[in-house]
């Protein structure tokens, strides 16, 4: 595709930075009043509260979700978890689509919004991934990356409860992401925990073999998350900063 040069309008960059930076701001300052101690990375002040937390994390997965995961897989055919895939799948496209808006991606916002006309209206609500066969490929955004995009600094490494790895940008992200989650705005209670409770599974089990890996690979399985993690989110946000440049 081409590539577009586009010049952000300043009011619009400076308000958007101010709101961002003020969020981020406050929830570091009331987080980095319990920071361990001195000698903890600089990334991951709450080191020993994250390595609680992901202990938690592992007692919960290694009781319930790992196992509902595994006969999860072992027991629904492959033509059903993948429609559920797409399906869930396709409500993601929705808020990539807002986002690569937000980061002012045109091309991205384009093809997202392709990708949920084109699986919605003809792939039977998403299930089916009819965009994919037509080489319109997702354009996956969310909002801790848009606000990366502005310049909000990620802010300490955070693992929180069921979700695991995060950074406080990331969490900021989540938290607002989620007042327009299609799924829980759902009104009635039945179907809206039924449809949350599969895309946690589902979430899950399309994890099983990595998780399997880094049983095997890692013998510090915390600091090799974090590591991994923070790099994948840099990483993003640092390709799409320089392929702005060079548009």
């Amino acid at each position: 595709m081409m590539s577009m040069n586009l010049s952000t309008p300043l009011p619009l960059k400076n308000s958007i930075r101010r709101l961002c930076h003020l969020a981020v701001l406050v929830s570091m300052v009331m987080l980095t009043a319990c920071a361990s101690g001195p000698h903890t990375d600089p990334r991951d002040p709450l080191e020993k509260f994250n390595r609680d937390m992901t202990s938690f994390n592992e007692a919960v997965d290694d009781a319930v979700l790992k196992p509902v995961a595994t006969v999860y897989t072992q027991t629904t055919p492959y033509f059903l978890r993948t429609a559920v895939r797409n399906f869930f799948g396709n409500l993601r496209d929705v808020w990539s689509t807002v986002n690569t808006a937000l980061q002012l991606r045109v091309e991205d916002t384009a093809v997202n919004v392709l990708r949920v006309g084109f699986n919605t209206l003809w792939g039977f609500g998403g299930v089916i991934d009819l965009a994919s066969e037509m080489h319109l490929y997702r354009n996956p955004a969310d909002f801790g990356q848009t606000l990366g995009r502005w310049g909000v600094p990620p802010g300490p490494y955070l693992v929180l409860p069921i979700i695991g790895p995060s950074t406080l940008r990331d969490t900021v992200g989540m938290g607002i992401e989620g007042k327009g989650d299609l799924v829980m705005r759902l009104d009635n209670v039945a179907n809206r925990n039924l449809l949350h409770g599969l895309r946690v599974v589902e979430t899950r089990a399309s994890l099983l073999r990595t998780s399997a890996v880094l049983d095997d690979a890692a013998l510090d399985k915390y600091t090799f998350t974090r590591e991994v993690f923070l790099q994948r989110r840099k990483s993003i946000i640092d390709a799409q900063r320089n392929r702005e440049d060079d548009d």
